[in-house]
């Protein structure tokens, strides 16, 4: 008799261990119901931030990022006057402009450059960056929207 008090016994701690792990395992497949949302929705936010920096970065393409600072792509012309320091498209502009020895239109350049002057649409592009170096200092725009190129010293 004694053992089958023992067995019985050992059921019944059996079948309330049971009953715990139950418990246990409906409390950890909810808990990981909740990481599998919250999963969702975090590699949801990581895309939409993607998004939101392509497209910044898209818009805000005179500037640049180094060590966590915002530097200009197009620097403002010193006392130096370095040129290395322009991306290689800007030197080509400035190269031309300085070869044309005189006021130059955005037309002429465009023409050196290879771009179909006979469409106003692509010579925007180019007008714009004509502006931005004389914005900083590395040409000279006249009101006439001619531009001319600084002296070198």
């Amino acid at each position: 008799m004694l053992e089958l008090e023992r067995i019985t016994a050992r059921r019944n701690e059996l079948d309330t261990l049971a009953e715990e792990l139950v418990k246990q395992l409906a409390e950890f497949q909810a808990e990981r119901e909740d990481l599998v949302i919250a999963e969702r929705v975090l590699r949801r936010l990581v895309e939409q931030d993607r998004a939101v920096a392509e497209a910044a970065a898209a818009v805000a393409s005179t500037a640049a990022r180094v060590a966590g600072r915002a530097v200009l792509l197009i620097p403002h012309r010193g006392g130096t006057g370095d040129e290395a320091a322009l991306p290689a498209d800007y030197r080509k502009i400035l190269a031309i402009v300085r070869a044309a020895d005189g006021l130059v239109q955005v037309r002429a350049v465009g023409e050196e450059l290879g771009l179909e002057v006979t469409v106003r649409g692509k010579l925007e592009p180019l007008r714009a960056k004509m502006t931005k170096l004389a914005d900083r200092g590395w040409l000279h725009k006249r009101p006439d929207g001619k531009f001319a190129a600084r002296s070198q010293a």
